[in-house]
């Protein structure tokens, strides 16, 4: 392999770390692996620090594929708690309200999800990493202050219930969705479509283009799987 000239890494994201995470670490091995000093590494679409899944990470000229890769299409697995919501709409904070959920049925559910399918507008939520003027929206929620911004375009091909737990008010979907999909601001609205509110417990990202996450090793295993490729060392 020569990850100088440029190669394609899946690895599938742990629990609470970054994408960024992903990318250092990768890095860190690479360069001492090579001997080298520095490595163009990237990763091709950020996947948030409270889910897991695929991450595509670029080394080399591969990094110049990152645009094209990240528009691919995108497939996640979402559990959504019904009746209550947090700021950033997953558990990174806590509830800060709740809502009633005594009419909410599998009949309900069936019939509000088609109205997310298709081509649709989204705003973002404030925690995520959209710029506002230079900054980072999600740095600006942590300090408190208010995030104003603009809904997008996007487009859902699939939304499918895989559960639904009435008892518990948890609801897991498969969304087949387009490049700049925030689920967590899907959870947002499927709430608030409900008559009631929600944030998500669980993302896992499982496919993106045609990489699923059965493809991706573990970032604990990228060592070994390292030590045991052929290595090629081209002049950058």
């Amino acid at each position: 392999m020569d990850f100088i000239t440029g190669e394609t890494i899946y690895i599938d994201k742990p629990y609470k770390w970054t994408s960024f995470d992903v990318v250092a670490k990768v890095r860190w091995l690479l360069c001492r692996k090579l001997g080298v000093k520095k490595l163009k590494v990237g990763h091709a679409g950020t996947l948030d620090p409270l889910a897991t899944g695929v991450v595509i990470v670029c080394t080399g000229r591969s990094t110049k594929q990152i645009d094209e890769i990240q528009a691919h299409t995108k497939e996640y697995v979402a559990t959504l708690q019904l009746g209550a919501t947090t700021l950033s709409f997953d558990l990174e904070k806590p509830i800060d309200q709740t809502y009633p959920t005594g009419h909410i049925n599998r009949a309900l559910i069936d019939s509000v999800l088609p109205k997310f399918m298709g081509r649709i507008e989204q705003v973002p939520p404030a925690f995520s990493a959209v710029k506002v003027d230079g900054d980072r929206a999600y740095k600006l929620a942590r300090k408190g202050e208010e995030v104003k911004l603009k809904a997008k375009i996007l487009v859902i091909d699939e939304l499918e219930v895989l559960d639904f737990n009435e008892p518990q008010m948890q609801l897991t979907l498969r969304i087949v969705c387009s490049k700049g999909t925030y689920i967590r601001a899907l959870a947002r609205d499927i709430g608030e479509a409900l008559q009631s509110g929600a944030h998500l417990t669980a993302l896992r990202r499982t496919r993106v283009g045609e990489v699923r996450v059965e493809d991706c090793m573990q970032i604990e295993d990228f060592p070994e799987w390292l030590e045991k490729q052929d290595i090629i060392i081209s002049n950058q």
